[in-house]
């Protein structure tokens, strides 16, 4: 693993409970460093904090997932939707507001190691192309189209959208959805869930995911 984050003592606390936990962890605590040591280690998860010297999470975020699509837990001082959102469109698959417990980042970046599982067995299962009106998901090329347009999408993005697309019309829980795509075995995770969703709506249109309030989620048929 590698952790980002510029305030040296939460960066230690980070590591050695991860390191308690198993993982081999690298350390950086700015923006050019973080992206050096990612060429250098090749992690399998980066947690990253936001705010950064030199430039920040986002930017990391943005050119490592240029090099090489990775699983990103961001650490973010604001519970500021706007951030968020930008961070998930970037590339980050979850977040977690300070001040935390060490025992959230673990139980967050363990989910992100079995989503990391899930998508290759979902990579080596036959996958399906699905035509709902104007939106195309072409599960064997990763491909969403809106009218023809190809819409860009993180990966976690898309695997959200074909979990829902494998029942179009039909609600599926929160649970469900952070079963089947993130691997949490609870719905301690909903907010992240949500704030993903509202990404997906911005780039396939918002009244394509319908909310059932107190259950999930449904993608709308024609």
């Amino acid at each position: 693993m590698l952790v980002v984050e510029d305030e040296p003592t939460i960066n230690q606390a980070v590591t050695d409970r991860l390191r308690a936990e198993g993982y081999t962890v690298h350390q950086a605590y700015d923006g050019p460093a973080a992206v050096e040591a990612f060429g250098v280690h090749e992690p399998d998860v980066v947690v990253l904090d936001v705010m950064l010297p030199g430039f920040d999470g986002l930017e990391v975020c943005r050119r490592i997932q240029a090099v090489r699509p990775v699983p990103v837990l961001m650490l973010t001082a604001r519970d500021d939707e706007t951030d968020i959102l930008i961070g998930l469109g970037v590339g980050a698959d979850d977040y977690v507001t300070k001040p935390f417990r060490m025992r959230e980042v673990v139980a967050r970046t363990h989910a992100l190691l079995r989503r990391v599982e899930r998508a290759a067995e979902l990579a080596a299962a036959p996958a399906a192309t699905t035509d709902l009106g104007a939106l195309r998901i072409d599960g064997p090329a990763r491909r969403v189209t809106v009218d023809g347009a190809d819409v860009h999408l993180t990966p976690l993005e898309f695997d959200l959208l074909a979990a829902l697309a494998a029942t179009p019309g039909a609600v599926r829980s929160r649970e469900q959805l952070m079963s089947e795509v993130w691997g949490w075995s609870d719905a301690s995770g909903t907010r992240t869930l949500d704030s993903h969703v509202k990404s997906l709506r911005a780039k396939i249109g918002a009244a394509r995911v319908r909310t059932v309030h107190g259950v999930g989620y449904a993608l709308e048929t024609p």
